[in-house]
């Protein structure tokens, strides 16, 4: 069972629009980039919105470990890469529900940046 974020943890990244991924190169130089997240079950998702070519993605590919930042805190995290097709689309349809107001969030939802869905998990 992984590590899970505590319930006030989770309520402000449900209710929060964006946060903030830092993610490491190879050389150790940390990256920050603005992404979408939602929550379902009790777990905490992202995808990438360039799909593989994503700098954070695969920079968080090849390194799992990272950090996400809200309202001022800096949370450490892993990822962890999602294969399961109903979560997948859970995650969807989070995001489609999550985000409807903007015009992006079909572009969230594109079958080509699926399987860069992630877990983020509390380091």
């Amino acid at each position: 069972m992984p590590k899970q974020f505590d319930t006030q943890t989770l309520n402000q990244l449900a209710n929060t629009e964006e946060i903030e991924i830092e993610t490491y190169s190879a050389t150790g130089q940390a990256h920050r980039i603005v992404i979408w997240v939602v929550v379902d079950d009790q777990n905490v998702y992202v995808r990438s919105w360039l799909g593989l070519k994503g700098r954070w993605y695969q920079e968080i590919k090849a390194n799992p470990n990272g950090a996400i930042h809200m309202d001022g805190q800096r949370l450490p995290v892993h990822a962890v890469p999602v294969t399961d097709e109903a979560i997948i689309t859970r995650v969807s349809n989070n995001i489609l529900r999550k985000y409807h107001r903007s015009s992006s969030a079909n572009g969230m939802v594109r079958q080509e940046i699926l399987s860069t869905t992630l877990r983020l998990d509390p380091a």
